[in-house]
């Protein structure tokens, strides 16, 4: 995950997230600069989804 973009687009990001998986909170979405793998670990505890899939939703939201 590019933290470059996340970081510019993280409230964007975590609208379609929200919007994707109804059951997440804004405590789960909360972005901390050099926290990227505690953030994909609780995506991943809420979500049931690997790492990998996690990082490529995100990277798909982040390049439109």
């Amino acid at each position: 995950m590019d933290n470059l973009i996340v970081k510019g687009k993280w409230n964007e990001v975590k609208g379609k997230l929200k919007q994707d998986f109804s059951e997440l909170t804004d405590f789960d979405l909360t972005y901390a600069e050099g926290k990227e793998d505690e953030l994909i670990g609780k995506l991943q505890q809420k979500l049931g989804k690997t790492k990998d899939e996690i990082k490529q939703k995100i990277a798909e939201y982040t390049s439109k």
